[in-house]
């Protein structure tokens, strides 16, 4: 596998070419804005879950380890597969797991999926494709901590860089993201 210097330039073309689109949107936070990123269109891609999975591991490799990655699901599930399956490859085994907006009304009546590869107290990184305000990734982080679970690391695609960054500071967590809106405009 390349060096990540090498990587991070090949996915930010891809992001580009099939995640970016300049129009009006609404956001998931409600706020209007004159362009999207549309990461899962990216982290669905063969070559761009690979690029994904290695940044991100790279990016874990350094700092505060952690043992398992996860975040809400739909957008976190691609980026938390493609971290742990590269984990995998490079014998350093690293679990992931789904954090659901509402826990199952049947079964298991789970909120969090993964957790037979997970233990209490076990440190962890969250994980978002897209980080606007930050409310999202606090949401995770909250049911992350409450199912038992020691949250050392926030990671991001892409920084909007509006707001998330200090919210997620105000609340005592870092986020590390591969990009920032600067990176595509």
């Amino acid at each position: 596998m390349k060096s990540p210097k090498s990587l991070r330039p090949k996915l930010l073309s891809l992001l580009k070419e099939k995640s970016y689109l300049k129009k009006k949107v609404i956001l998931s936070s409600g706020k209007e804005s004159d362009f999207y990123i549309d990461v899962k269109q990216t982290a669905l891609h063969p070559e761009g879950m690979t690029l994904i999975g290695q940044l991100l591991f790279e990016k874990l490799k350094t700092g505060e380890k952690v043992k398992a990655i996860g975040g809400l699901t739909m957008g976190a599930d691609p980026l938390c597969v493609a971290t742990s399956l590269v984990s995998m490859l490079k014998k350093s085994p690293m679990a992931s797991f789904y954090i659901r907006k509402e826990p199952k009304k049947h079964g298991t009546e789970q909120g969090v999926e993964g957790t037979a590869n997970l233990a209490k107290g076990m440190k962890v990184a969250i994980v978002e494709d897209v980080v606007t305000t930050g409310a999202s990734t606090l949401q995770a982080i909250e049911r992350a901590q409450a199912a038992g679970y020691v949250v050392k690391r926030v990671l991001a695609i892409v920084d909007r860089e509006e707001g998330g960054r200090e919210t997620l500071q105000k609340a005592g967590f870092t986020l590390e993201s591969l990009f920032t809106k600067s990176d595509f405009i």
